[in-house]
């Protein structure tokens, strides 16, 4: 991951450089004398959007990357670790493309500013007067856009495509990424999901951006004949009898922005078109199970539906929102007859879909009454690694334990059918959960699983931690001591629920030593604050022959 990044910065590095130097060579020598440095410091991060906008729909693209993941995993599972981190790596392009922006944002207010003050320093005397009244006449070739000095630069800014255009962008921009704030994403999804889409507009309004051509230079004729080194003291006699230096002609290059943008919005195309077929395929809910705590079980068909562990899918609820589609991880295993999901009633969408469901009613909800769904994936995850390692660390925090419930489901059924490819000999559970709410739904399934492994004498291949991080032992004593049965009195298990947080370093100590000279594969559903801890154990407990390969869900 380091090494991309690197690559990437390193891009954008040579991008802003190669730009910064090439506007300061002989062609740009006048649009220098009425812009100095701004006329680079504009350009240079130019160059730099172009190339993050060229990026930024890649990482969207869901169905592209599910097809390269499934592509190159065989080859390189690093590579396709890589592409796990879509979302990652669309945040830090997005903010890149935010640094340029702001760049060349300021840089043009700077440029406007000289624009106008050449324009009413009125001295002939003056170069940068002089340069602003060539093209006057025909305004065939002028170099200073602001061509009077009746006006000012926010009326230039709203009269020209360039000003305009980038008034629109920079506004869809500033909506995206607000909106983009994990308060705000947690919060009130709708607004992040109808705003992100704002970004139609901002490719829209970029594409036209330079056909105003603001920026002008030197022609290469008008080079041969007005050599600045030369006729730039003599601009007082430009194109009289007897000088050797006609007056300059200026040109603005064209407009190249659409030549990097139009092959990534071409595939993003092609991408939501699959989608669209893709939600015309008819769904056919045919189990609906409301689990305590307002989680709602859908377990759904589709003609043609192939699933691997830890995938997932975006649905669609027609009846909720013609629009919104939400992502959810499949907790079903790829051996059962249909695919299922595990949903929180936590925002709008989701109660919607609960209502619609027949959540909010005491009595059982008639199949044709139920709503139509729309699923468009399913799509590749970090977890369709797992049965890769031979020794397996599972990290869900809270709903995040959802796709290693697709994991365990499917290894059982892997070993009743005595699947001798069943390459993973042990595997480690970890379970934080802040409340005792959320293990409700989740209890059968472990329930199940501890119960059918002890029949078939496999209770060393699964070792299972849960934690409630929000209760202390303190406060867990008192519980536990009118509670003292044979099975934890919250989650109905053998094995005791724990309390508070993992010591992870004695946990990956602990893990190492037993499995010595093994790989060990570490998968994580959680927060960004629990994937830098364990990744940092993952390194520093690499030694000694074992080594802990570190893998995060992304979405």
């Amino acid at each position: 991951v380091l090494g991309c990044n690197l690559v990437w910065l390193g891009i954008n590095a040579y991008l802003f450089v190669q730009f910064y130097m090439n506007f300061l060579t002989e062609r740009w020598f006048y649009t220098r004398v009425l812009l100095g440095d701004a006329l680079s410091w504009a350009r240079a991060p130019a160059a730099c959007l172009n190339f993050n906008c060229m990026l930024i729909l890649l990482p969207v693209c869901r169905n592209l990357l599910s097809f390269l993941r499934g592509s190159i995993q065989c080859c390189s599972r690093t590579a396709a670790r890589q592409l796990d981190r879509n979302i990652t790596f669309h945040k830090l392009v997005a903010y890149m493309i935010a640094f340029h922006t702001a760049v060349h944002i300021i840089a043009h207010l700077f440029n406007f500013e000289w624009f106008m003050g050449a324009q009413l320093y009125r001295n002939s005397s003056s170069l940068p007067f002089v340069l602003s009244q060539i093209g006057t006449g025909d305004n065939a070739s002028y170099l200073n856009p602001i061509r009077t000095d009746q006006t000012n630069p926010t009326i230039v800014m709203f009269t020209t495509i360039a000003g305009l255009t980038g008034v629109v962008i920079t506004l869809a921009l500033i909506l995206i990424i607000t909106s983009s704030m994990e308060v705000i994403r947690r919060s009130y999804f709708e607004v992040f999901w109808y705003t992100h889409h704002l970004f139609i507009i901002f490719f829209i309004g970029l594409v036209f951006h330079g056909f105003g051509r603001i920026v002008r230079g030197q022609t290469a004729t008008s080079l041969l004949e007005n050599k600045p080194s030369q006729c730039a003291d003599q601009f007082e006699s430009w194109g009289k009898n007897g000088t050797f230096c006609p007056k300059p002609e200026f040109a603005g290059n064209p407009p190249m922005t659409w030549k990097w943008v139009v092959g990534p919005m071409i595939l993003y195309v092609c991408e939501r078109l699959v989608r669209f077929y893709r939600s015309q395929q008819k769904v056919v809910i045919t189990k609906v199970v409301m689990h305590p705590s307002k989680t709602l079980e859908l377990q759904m068909k589709r003609k043609g539906f192939r699933m691997e562990v830890g995938q997932y899918v975006f649905m669609q609820c027609p009846c909720v929102s013609q629009l919104e589609w939400h992502p959810f991880t499949l907790t079903s295993a790829p051996e059962e007859d249909h695919f299922s999901v595990h949903i929180r009633i936590v925002g709008d969408w989701t109660q919607g879909l609960y209502e619609a469901c027949g959540g909010d009613k005491n009595e059982t909800q008639e199949a044709w009454k139920l709503p139509k769904m729309a699923i468009d994936g399913p799509f590749g995850t970090a977890s369709e690694d797992v049965f890769g390692y031979e020794v397996v660390m599972l990290v869900g925090a809270g709903i995040g334990v959802t796709p290693f419930a697709s994991v365990l489901k499917s290894v059982w059924y892997k070993h009743i059918q005595e699947n001798q490819n069943v390459f993973t000999k042990k595997i480690y559970f970890y379970w934080l959960c802040p409340e005792t709410q959320a293990f409700e739904w989740f209890a059968d399934l472990l329930q199940s699983l501890e119960g059918q492994m002890t029949e078939k004498g496999m209770v060393d291949f699964l070792s299972y931690n849960i934690y409630l991080t929000r209760w202390k032992e303190t406060e867990a004593a008192h519980f536990r001591v009118h509670h003292e049965a044979e099975n934890d009195p919250i989650t109905g298990l053998k094995q005791k629920t724990l309390y508070g947080k993992p010591n992870w370093d004695n946990e990956f100590t602990t893990i190492g030593t037993k499995h010595p000279e093994k790989k060990v594969g570490v998968f994580l559903c959680g927060p960004t604050q629990l994937a830098d801890v364990l990744e940092k154990q993952c390194l520093s407990h690499s030694e000694a022959g074992v080594k802990f390969i570190f893998n995060k869900e992304n979405f």
